[in-house]
């Protein structure tokens, strides 16, 4: 009968009930324990091992950069980082506020990395999050405007809760990249949050978007109410 049960739990595709009753079973509790007890057991397990594999289906779908996460920030550094604002930005109520993120910093002072880091917490709380490299970002756009799928592309992108955007402002943007940005922050603007980093402080991202009237429609939208974390010191890499 046990044998019964377990391999119709696999097929169910309860896998974390299945473990939980055969652990059960090979240690000898099943009769010690009562229904309830038992009941509640196997749901425990069934749900811890949902949740489990939803957190790796987030940090999977995300492509973080880094496998980071908040307990591995290091404030000690001499980089301008402010450890209560981090912690109090690691709880994800600015997700839940629909606030944005900017990071700024010289390169090699962890922004990628505290970002990761950051977007790994989100995928802990349980909201969708993804990793864009800006360039590639822009490159898959102008691939998509070829085949078609574009609105597709930005309905995705709309749709994640948290859209972490790095190494923004290498290079000044091309009329076709501008527009696709501001699509992107429109669409999301006081509907969820977006973090970007960047190696130029935020009074130079004028410039890297061009065309002023494009440029105050974009920042205007992400700047406002926008929290910041501007880290300064040498690269990390250097000091390593």
């Amino acid at each position: 009968m046990n044998e019964v049960v377990i391999e119709k739990m696999s097929s169910m595709k309860l896998f974390g009930m299945q473990q939980s009753f055969q652990t059960i079973l090979e240690g000898g509790q099943f009769n010690s324990l009562t229904n309830d007890e038992l009941i509640n057991m196997l749901i425990q397990a069934e749900w811890e091992d949902r949740q489990t594999r939803k957190l790796n289906r987030y940090i999977k779908s995300a492509k973080f950069r880094y496998q980071a996460c908040i307990e591995e920030i290091d404030y000690h550094a001499n980089r301008n980082l402010d450890k209560t604002q981090f912690l109090r930005l690691a709880d994800c109520s600015f997700i839940t506020q629909k606030k944005n993120i900017l990071v700024t910093g010289p390169t090699g002072v962890g922004k990628s990395f505290i970002t990761s880091a950051l977007g790994h917490q989100a995928c802990v709380r349980g909201y969708k999050t993804t990793y864009l490299n800006t360039q590639k970002l822009f490159a898959r756009l102008r691939m998509s405007k070829a085949d078609g799928t574009y609105l597709k592309e930005i309905d995705k992108i709309e749709r994640i809760d948290l859209v972490i955007i790095d190494d923004f402002g290498l290079q000044p943007l091309d009329n076709q990249n501008r527009m696709a940005l501001l699509e992107i922050i429109e669409d999301r603007y006081e509907r969820k949050s977006t973090i970007i980093s960047s190696q130029l402080p935020v009074n130079k991202w004028y410039d890297i978007i061009g065309e002023g009237t494009v440029a105050d429609a974009i920042l205007d939208r992400l700047i406002n109410g926008s929290f910041r974390i501007e880290l300064k010191g040498e690269s990390l890499r250097k000091r390593k």
